[in-house]
């Protein structure tokens, strides 16, 4: 495998393959006797576990999307008896309908076991000290990053998301060698850290983030301004146990995906058909070993695509490339299916543009206007701003096939989130 892994477990392809028949058949079998939701699901198109005989009969299963769980508020998929819960977390939403999923005992060890994975493959050690930049309570994310960093055995530092002072004087004094955060918080800590001239007093080594889209300027401006080896996607949902579903090793092209706890499927979004070997689709998962709020075919509506080949780092865990947008995140202008990704991709093009920007819609007279706005980076000279703005208007015409106005703003004006950044601002109503 290539490596003296404690928690990853050398599996070859093969074992991989027959663990997944092996607990499609129980998540079918448990989810048939113990969910009424899939259980007559399941009736409606005659399928048992007795049915199921290889992967291939995945397929003949239905789909579960963001929508079941909603409607099923306030404890959709529960397949366990209500004494086994111990633990609840919900998604983002609005007040009544979130996306509540229901943890037993033996979840929450198989969520740490595979976040202690993540850690282990991003190259920590015991020795290393981590600050957790996410969000806790509801939301899955500090406890996941807690859970899985204690049961790695790092020194763990739970500060969630926000007081950029504390955050700050945190890192100097404890000299904190892993961040865990979104992309936008490693970016905003690393502005903070240079405005404050406390970059040179940073011991960070590597950034453990996720929870967004990132591209890969952004990626390397936080790098930098926070003196990085490396960093790392992780991936993970609310309905997928949390963060630590996978994460990218150290060659850092693609993310390991812990196929002996759950299924990747990726289908065409529009007709539900999985897409070529290679090719960019919608990601489905089904678990494996969940016992409480089992999914079967849920469609995470992430964006990405399977990686065949093996990874140089050696690790025998399959890959799927980083999420590159939500198949939601879509917005039609004029006519063209445009995702925020694709804005972010014509940025990549251009040295003088940082790598943060907001996409603004709004109607006038019946028709639909766009503008993007864009920092400059710090060094780049405002004079140069009218040509910066044509130039990216022109590419945006070119590979987007839209006009759009671009305006230029100074560094550090465009608004900083501690967590997810907005991107697109729709005001047409």
């Amino acid at each position: 495998m290539g490596g003296n892994y404690r928690f990853i477990p050398d599996f070859t392809s093969e074992e991989i393959s027959e663990i997944q028949l092996e607990g499609l058949k129980w998540t079918v079998g448990h989810v048939s006797v113990n969910s009424p939701f899939y259980s007559e699901r399941f009736k409606d198109v005659g399928v048992s576990a007795d049915n199921i005989k290889s992967l291939d009969d995945l397929r003949r299963l239905p789909f579960t999307t963001a929508d079941d769980l909603k409607n099923g508020y306030p404890f959709p998929l529960l397949s366990v008896p209500e004494e086994k819960v111990v633990r609840i977390h919900g998604s983002s939403g609005t007040t009544g309908k979130r996306k509540i999923l229901c943890y037993t005992e033996k979840d929450l060890r198989v969520w740490k076991d595979m976040f202690a994975r993540c850690y282990e493959l991003a190259g920590l050690t015991t020795l290393d000290r981590v600050q957790v930049c996410v969000g806790y309570g509801l939301w899955t994310a500090g406890a996941g990053f807690q859970l899985g960093s204690e049961h790695f055995g790092a020194m763990t530092v739970p500060v969630g998301p926000g007081m950029l002072e504390i955050q700050l004087q945190l890192l100097v004094d404890m000299q904190i060698t892993c961040l865990c955060s979104t992309a936008s918080m490693a970016l905003l800590l690393g502005e903070e850290a240079q405005k404050a001239g406390l970059s040179d007093q940073l011991n960070l080594k590597r950034c453990i983030f996720g929870g967004e889209s990132h591209t890969p300027k952004m990626r390397r401006q936080f790098e930098e301004s926070l003196g990085l080896e490396s960093s790392h996607d992780i991936s993970g949902m609310t309905e997928l146990y949390g963060p630590g579903a996978g994460i990218e090793c150290t060659a850092q092209d693609g993310i390991h995906y812990w196929g002996d706890r759950y299924i990747v499927e990726i289908i065409d979004p529009v007709t539900l058909e999985p897409v070529e070997p290679g090719e960019v689709g919608e990601l489905v998962v089904t678990t494996l070993c969940k016992e409480a709020s089992p999914l079967v075919r849920y469609r995470t509506r992430d964006l990405t695509r399977i990686i065949p080949e093996p990874c140089p780092c050696g690790c025998g865990m399959p890959r799927h490339d980083k999420i590159s947008g939500r198949s939601d995140d879509m917005f039609i202008f004029r006519g063209v299916n445009i995702y925020p990704g694709q804005i972010a991709s014509v940025l990549e093009h251009f040295p003088e543009a940082s790598s943060e920007y907001q996409i603004y819609l709004e109607r006038r007279e019946g028709l639909d206007f766009m503008s993007v706005k864009v920092e400059r980076k710090p060094d780049v000279p405002e004079e140069n701003d009218s040509n910066l703005a044509k130039a990216i208007s022109d590419e945006i015409r070119k590979f987007i096939l839209v006009r759009a106005s671009v305006e230029i703003y100074k560094p550090g004006s465009l608004p900083r989130s501690f967590a997810k950044t907005k991107r697109v601002i729709d005001e047409r109503g």
